[in-house]
């Protein structure tokens, strides 16, 4: 698959199964600057490919290369550079709100407290700032993700059904800044989810259930 200058994120050739089920065979995907939704029906994948790009999983074969960085490889450099956000994590459980965003910000070099606070504000995260992430409902827990997310500047993030729980206004608040990564062309943004909001201004859709019939077809004839 040719790459052209805008793409930041080349998945080239992934292999990856399941003790008993096969995901990806011989993939390839070039991801560029923007929002690119992952969809597809249930088991296609989503949050499978998200894992192996944020490095919770390693492909048995293929690369997945983050302009020179090679994300199957563990190292600070590719870490600082990605957000993702797993949906059944609790590892961030017991901190507060507020101890959370200090962790991210931490983490990231260009972590950025004023979009935070838009975020946080636009979000209604406000009054939970002391409150423990397990104290969390489903929706407003996303939201801390969400917001940290926005204030992380990584070149990559990676969400995974992060507006599951949402609140409509949250919802719309929250796609409002997405539409403007596409002015950014050092951050992509990638949502694994089943269908995105019509309001969201999207620079490609990758449908696994076409694409991976697709790579199946070829290897075939």
């Amino acid at each position: 698959m040719p790459v052209c200058s805008s793409v930041l994120l080349q998945v080239s050739a992934l292999h990856f199964h399941y003790p008993q089920h096969l995901v990806f065979d011989q993939w390839s995907a070039s991801f560029s600057a923007g929002v690119t939704l992952v969809c597809g029906g249930e088991g296609s994948g989503k949050s499978t490919l998200l894992q192996l790009i944020g490095g919770v999983l390693h492909a048995q074969g293929g690369s997945i290369c983050l302009g020179e960085v090679d994300l199957q490889t563990p190292q600070a450099a590719a870490q600082a550079c990605v957000f993702r956000s797993e949906p059944h994590s609790s590892e961030w459980d017991q901190l507060t709100v507020a101890a959370y965003f200090s962790q991210m910000a931490a983490r990231y070099v260009h972590f950025d407290t004023t979009r935070l606070a838009v975020a946080v504000a636009g979000l209604s995260l406000t009054p939970h700032s002391h409150k423990q992430l397990f104290m969390l409902s489903t929706g407003s827990k996303r939201k801390v993700w969400l917001a940290a997310a926005w204030a992380a500047g990584a070149t990559l993030t990676l969400l995974d059904e992060a507006f599951a729980g949402l609140d409509h206004a949250s919802l719309c608040f929250f796609c409002g800044l997405l539409n403007q990564v596409s002015d950014n062309s050092r951050q992509a943004w990638i949502l694994a989810l089943y269908q995105a909001p019509p309001q969201l201004q999207l620079r490609a859709v990758i449908d696994l259930d076409v694409s991976n019939a697709a790579t199946a077809l070829s290897q075939i004839g």
